[in-house]
């Protein structure tokens, strides 16, 4: 079932390489060489748009020979790389052509790219980040089983935290408590991203103040962390009474995560806080409503924009100032930060077989972050909500 699944998805990809002219994409980044071949072991994944994709493997042969649905051959030097591939594939460079070859540039060192660039001369070179990353974009039934699964353990976390949270409990307390329910249930330890630069712990847990500090992460809600080293989610700071408790939960099993959000007090929220939170959960029924496919994927963006101007709430909607981040939601799957994005400048119609997380949050400096995320799959006629955990301000007695 695996190899049909990754021969279907090489096929996809190929459609994609026969409407921009690619010859080869050779894929690199460990997230990319498991969707593609099963496994995730170093090397250089190359798919020509005709003939057998070939797994050249640095380290380790043996284990990608167990695991891969492709043809794995030990890389031995990238110096000869260039030479295997025209034996391999004589056709693309036949008559002294020179073949179109991409690789994803977001995810490529610029050192290793210089190194593939000498290590296969006598062809063109382009950017295959969009080729790949939109093939990743549509999952098949094993990924959701996956993110299913994911969601169901993240529910238990969040009832875990919900039942022991107590005033004088630092975040990390109740980070920790998280943690241990998901690894517990099989969560793998591992929150993958895209993005350059940008790491996630398990997600933000975080109290007060503290959760509406921000920091480098591209998301509405930073923390404190344990200091500049670890500058995001849970530090040391006691949670308070009356104070909200930012709960973005993720986990990942068999690769694949769900991410989701809920906001829980001790006591009571002050007003204008418990209004926001009601405002957050306003925008994202009404982001239901447009969770079909063909709907554009900024125009869900614009919308929030609107209701959140017309709440009085602009100034706090996914941050605060100039850390405001500018979208509404993006793509889950192997990675947090997958296509489509719900962001201005994203003409992508929603299709079935997206997953996307939706997060309407606002964010108070000094106080706190409110909102909610849920995870839904789009369907053909509409969507499932992925995640599974109860919904409203999950209010804990003193």
């Amino acid at each position: 079932m695996a190899g049909s699944n990754h021969a279907a998805r090489i096929e996809r990809l190929r459609d994609k390489m026969a409407a921009q002219s690619i010859d080869v994409v050779v894929v690199t980044q460990n997230v990319d060489l498991y969707y593609f071949s099963g496994t995730m072991q170093t090397g250089f994944l190359v798919i020509p748009i005709d003939g057998e994709p070939v797994f050249y493997v640095r380290r380790s042969v043996v284990r990608a020979q167990e695991e891969a649905s492709v043809l794995v051959e030990e890389l031995g030097s990238l110096r000869t790389l260039g030479d295997r591939l025209r034996e391999a594939y004589p056709a693309l460079f036949a008559d002294g052509r020179e073949p179109l070859f991409a690789t994803p540039y977001d995810v490529l060192p610029v050192q290793l790219f210089q190194r593939l660039q000498d290590g296969i001369a006598g062809v063109k070179w382009t950017d295959g980040s969009l080729p790949v990353r939109e093939t990743r974009m549509i999952k098949s039934p094993d990924e959701l089983a996956h993110i299913r699964a994911a969601a169901r353990v993240a529910d238990l976390a969040l009832e875990k935290a919900a039942a022991h949270v107590r005033p004088g409990m630092a975040e990390f307390e109740l980070l920790a408590m998280v943690e241990l329910t998901l690894r517990l249930n099989g969560h793998g330890g591992t929150m993958r991203m895209r993005g350059y630069n940008q790491e996630t712990i398990t997600g933000v847990v975080a109290a007060g103040a503290a959760a509406a500090k921000p920091t480098y992460f591209d998301g509405p809600a930073g923390g404190e962390g344990l200091g500049p080293a670890v500058p995001q989610s849970a530090g040391r700071r006691p949670i308070g009474r009356g104070e909200p408790v930012l709960l973005d939960i993720g986990c990942c099993i068999d690769g694949y995560v769900i991410d989701q959000t809920r906001t829980l007090v001790i006591g009571e929220l002050p007003d204008d806080l418990a209004r926001a939170y009601e405002v957050s959960e306003a925008i994202i029924r009404d982001a239901e409503r447009a969770l079909k496919p063909g709907t554009i994927c900024e125009d869900m963006y614009a919308r929030a924009l609107e209701l959140a101007k017309e709440a009085g709430l602009s100034q706090h909607f996914m941050g605060f100032g100039r850390d405001q981040v500018k979208f509404l939601g993006h793509g889950i799957g192997l990675e947090i930060d997958e296509l489509p994005v719900l962001a201005r400048g994203f003409r992508y119609p929603l299709e079935p077989g997206m997953v996307v997380a939706v997060e309407p949050k606002f964010t108070f400096p000094g106080r706190g972050v409110v909102g909610i995320e849920n995870s839904y799959l789009i369907t053909a006629d509409g969507f499932e909500k992925l995640t599974n955990s109860r919904e409203g301000l999950i209010r804990v007695a003193e």
